[in-house]
């Protein structure tokens, strides 16, 4: 059995909160190659006050750990990240499947564009660039993808 048969997504519930920051915050690190200035607690005040009101928060848990998290709202993704030791075993699929199966028909998301396997995860599953553009407070250039159910991707 692979990895991704073995995890369960599940609702986020308070008390996952400090795993699923550590986590976050060492799989971004990690993607985009820099370190995270900001405390932990701002990093959860930020998730509090800007990724829970406005999104629907699910977990990739395996054996009780989590492994990965999504946040997505019918219209878009604004978090999809796996932890960096089980990225590449269809963990970050099934959290964007999730995703899709709630969506209206389209997504939108922006990755870093120095995070190139993100950039290749998501284009391998039907997303198109559809805009580049710089995030002043990272201070490094991003882009914009599109997803809609109506769309193929071309082989």
């Amino acid at each position: 059995m692979n990895v991704a048969e073995q995890v369960r997504i599940a609702e986020f519930h308070a008390e996952l909160a400090d795993e699923l920051l550590c986590m976050w915050r060492a799989s971004f690190e990690e993607a985009v190659g820099i370190t995270d200035p900001h405390p932990l607690e701002e990093q959860r005040a930020y998730f509090e006050r800007e990724v829970i009101p406005h999104n629907s928060v699910r977990v990739a848990l395996l054996r009780g750990k989590i492994v990965g998290f999504s946040a997505a709202s019918k219209t878009s993704v604004a978090q999809l990240y796996v932890h960096m030791d089980f990225q590449r075993r269809g963990i970050g699929t099934l959290l964007l499947e999730w995703a899709k199966s709630r969506s209206e028909g389209s997504l939108w998301l922006y990755t870093f564009a120095c995070n190139t396997r993100a950039c290749s995860f998501y284009e391998r599953r039907g997303f198109k660039a559809v805009a580049r553009g710089f995030e002043p407070m990272w201070q490094l250039e991003d882009v914009k993808y599109e997803w809609s159910a109506g769309v193929q991707n071309a082989p």
